[in-house]
């Protein structure tokens, strides 16, 4: 058998072969991330010949390019958490820190741990798909907070305090917000104030129709009051209706983005075989459970609770893992289920008189056991009916 250790960075890396008993057959050598080079090192490869197995780091996504290349010339590829190959015979040629000891070093991994390694699948693929794009959401997420707020600065100038007076919670198909399409068509409180109660009440209702939103005679009053009551600093001209409008635009787009992610987003989520059971667990919504599993990736790639626990602690970038961790405890607290042992023991560190950070965090470190245990033991009841069937 031949164990394969690739040591990945942006645009090249090192890949280093070797057999049991120290048998170097392809000392480390550097390979960029071309086609040319790429479709090379397959070539090389397949005249080793034998049982060949291919261990590389999971660093970002630059491996990506030569974890594909070798999947499809058929060898098998794992992509293995960087923190077990760091954890790994940690010794003295790790401190050597170069990239033809790493790759060294990848390769004895592939040789220790030969049968356990898992091939990269599809599934894997789906965790990647599923990561990215809830990356991308979190990016679209900032993104529409600035110009939310950017937009509520500028009715602040022509239609102060609009927002309040039509909360956020309406939200249509395309993901937008009822009070930013209204402040569309009534970009100024001169459109409302200029026409009468009954007239404006008419009017609003044809705009709810039109828009797909539900209308109610007391909004339509209290809009109506707002606008009597508002003091704009911004004319109610052409310039001003421009900027209140193209505003909108921005925001609705990123709104729309927004929508469509989440969409994609829980789809690649069902396509995962935890799915089911990680959905069930209180705090996992629609948004924060995707988002969990993403982060997360497969669990049987952690050896116990406290590997998982570590990782959220350690390895996961902090608006990553912890921040949708820190969701989904809010959440919890906010329901306060007495038959949640997370919330139970939250509450019994809260009344400890620890601090919010600390219960916080006991809490997220007691979910993620919990999350193990119960999508390790769901997993392998999958595992055990595809043998019986």
């Amino acid at each position: 058998m031949t164990a394969v250790g690739i040591d990945v960075s942006k645009g090249k890396s090192v890949v280093a072969a070797r057999r049991p008993g120290g048998e170097v057959i392809l000392p480390p050598t550097q390979v960029n991330h071309t086609a040319e080079e790429l479709a090379h090192l397959v070539d090389r490869l397949r005249k080793i010949g034998g049982d060949i197995r291919i261990v590389m780091e999971h660093t970002g996504m630059y491996w990506r390019p030569i974890a594909h290349a070798l999947k499809e010339a058929g060898f098998f590829v794992s992509v293995v958490n960087a923190i077990l190959i760091h954890n790994f015979s940690n010794n003295s040629l790790r401190k050597v820190k170069t990239d033809k000891a790493d790759a060294l070093k990848i390769a004895n991994y592939c040789l220790a741990f030969w049968t356990e390694l898992r091939n990269f699948s599809d599934e894997d693929e789906t965790r990647q798909m599923l990561k990215m794009q809830c990356r991308l959401y979190e990016r679209t997420q900032k993104t529409s907070v600035e110009l939310r707020n950017g937009l509520i600065s500028l009715l602040d100038q022509t239609f102060p305090g609009i927002n309040k007076v039509l909360p956020s919670p309406y939200c249509s198909k395309r993901g937008h917000y009822k009070w930013v399409d209204f402040v569309k068509t009534f970009w100024h409180k001169d459109c409302v104030k200029k026409h009468s109660l009954n007239a404006f009440s008419n009017s609003y209702q044809r705009w709810c129709k039109k828009e797909g939103y539900r209308f109610r005679e007391a909004e339509a009053e209290k809009i109506y009051n707002a606008a009597q009551n508002a003091v704009a600093t911004f004319p109610a001209n052409e310039s001003t209706e421009l900027l209140i409008v193209q505003a909108v635009d921005c925001l609705n787009a990123v709104y729309e983005s927004k929508a469509v992610l989440r969409a994609e987003m829980r789809r690649l989520a069902s396509l995962l075989p935890e799915y089911e059971v990680v959905m069930t667990m209180q705090g996992a919504g629609d948004i924060t459970g995707p988002k969990l599993m993403a982060e997360i990736g497969d669990v049987r790639r952690f050896t116990s609770k406290r590997a998982l626990v570590a990782f959220a602690g350690v390895d996961a970038p902090p608006f990553q893992l912890r921040r949708t961790l820190f969701q989904i405890m809010s959440v919890i607290l906010q329901h306060s289920s007495l038959d949640n042992a997370v919330y139970l023991f939250m509450d019994k560190k809260r009344a400890e008189g620890k601090h919010f950070y600390v219960y916080m965090v006991a809490g997220a470190a007691k979910f993620l056991r919990i999350y193990y245990a119960r999508v390790k033991e769901y997993l392998a009841a999958l595992e055990v009916g595809k043998s019986a069937a």
